[in-house]
């Protein structure tokens, strides 16, 4: 048996749909999943990057492409009213309903349903006190506990080198992006590829530097 490590943040688009795809993409296979959710634009702000929704026209793709590729798999899916959005209160109602901090399926699907699902505010004040109304935590999702236990997250995803969500970590290997769900199936199920050649595509030498 596999375990999967899922690095996620609600905000995302992708972790939506790979969330909602996963089970079918390892459908007949043997493994477990422990949920992260970490702050996105923590490793964002690490490693230097803007995000998708911070440039425009890259912003104006991402929807048209996550909307296609929930049509095209025929998952349900509508943006948010607005977006990008502060995520933090979601993350942190996530992470007060463990113990751990590692949220089960049931809460991790509430909580992205909640987002991208019925085109409503994802932020809204008053659909975030019915949100935990449903998932009833077990602890004060403000409190310091489950504040660091949500930076912790982010700062082992950090060490660990995920630069992005979602994110499958499966043993030493980092699997990003909903579209490298065929190729975590592939590792899953003993492909021989995971050897050589992934190793010699980390010693590629860089060339120009910006």
């Amino acid at each position: 048996m596999k375990h999967i490590t899922f690095y996620l943040d609600f905000i995302s688009p992708y972790a939506y749909l790979a969330f909602e795809q996963l089970p079918e993409a390892l459908l007949g296979l043997s493994y477990s999943v422990t949920h992260k959710p970490l702050l996105f634009a923590g490793l964002l702000k690490h490693h230097g990057q803007l995000g998708p929704a911070e440039i425009a026209p890259k912003r104006d793709w991402t929807y048209r492409q996550v909307l296609w590729l929930a049509h095209r798999h025929g998952i349900d899916m509508q943006l948010p009213a607005a977006h990008p959005f502060n995520p933090l209160a979601l993350l942190r109602l996530a992470v007060a309903c463990n113990a751990q901090g590692t949220p089960n399926r049931y809460v991790c699907e509430t909580v992205f349903r909640h987002v991208w699902r019925g085109g409503a505010e994802a932020a809204d004040p008053v659909r975030l006190q019915a949100l935990a109304a449903q998932l009833v935590p077990a602890r004060d999702a403000n409190g310091d506990e489950v504040k660091a236990q949500l930076k912790a997250h982010t700062d082992e995803a950090i060490a660990a080198r995920v630069f992005g969500v979602p994110t499958f970590a499966v043993d030493d290997k980092l699997f990003w992006g909903f579209d490298a769900l065929p190729m975590l199936r592939a590792y899953c199920e003993g492909d021989a590829w995971f050897g050589a050649p992934w190793d010699a595509a980390a010693r590629v030498a860089q060339g120009v530097r910006r």
